[in-house]
């Protein structure tokens, strides 16, 4: 298990109590590291500064006791933004319909980026349109994946405020 899947584990029912839900868990920097967890509210409701401040909180006591990154590192709490990481399979079903990104970390027909309308998820495969052809990627091979800022994904962000 890598470091940041066992922060993840410790991190996540703590989260999920406060009301959000973990979208992602990154970990980066050599001398200086910096752990990056981005958050959402489990309902329909934004994400404050405030929120981010309790959340940042509640994992700082967590990590301080679990202790599972030895040296010292700062801690960044974050909302995924609209232009938001896509990492688990009902991220990808949740937005069906918008343009996004994907990186491969296995080449797929010789090629490692794509850019298309996400249709859903079938299994463990994302579905997605590219250039009129509907395209499976397993979820296990997609190494970055991101929506794609849109005049559709605005319209969509600003119906919600």
């Amino acid at each position: 298990m890598s470091v940041t899947d066992r922060i993840e584990e410790i991190i996540e029912p703590t989260i999920n109590d406060l009301g959000f839900e973990v979208v992602r868990v990154h970990l980066s920097g050599g001398h200086n590291p910096k752990l990056q967890v981005m958050a959402e509210p489990l309902g329909e409701q934004e994400m404050t500064v405030d929120d981010c401040a309790s959340i940042s909180r509640a994992v700082s006591a967590l990590l301080d006791v679990e202790d599972p990154i030895t040296e010292a590192y700062t801690l960044e709490v974050s909302s995924p933004g609209l232009d938001r990481p896509l990492v688990r399979l009902q991220h990808f079903e949740r937005f069906a319909g918008y343009e996004a990104r994907i990186e491969m970390a296995v080449a797929v027909d010789g090629q490692k980026r794509f850019r298309g309308r996400l249709s859903g998820v079938d299994g463990d495969n994302v579905l997605m349109n590219v250039d009129g052809d509907e395209m499976a990627f397993p979820i296990s091979d997609i190494h970055r994946a991101k929506l794609m800022m849109t005049d559709e994904l605005l319209a969509q962000a600003e119906g919600r405020n």
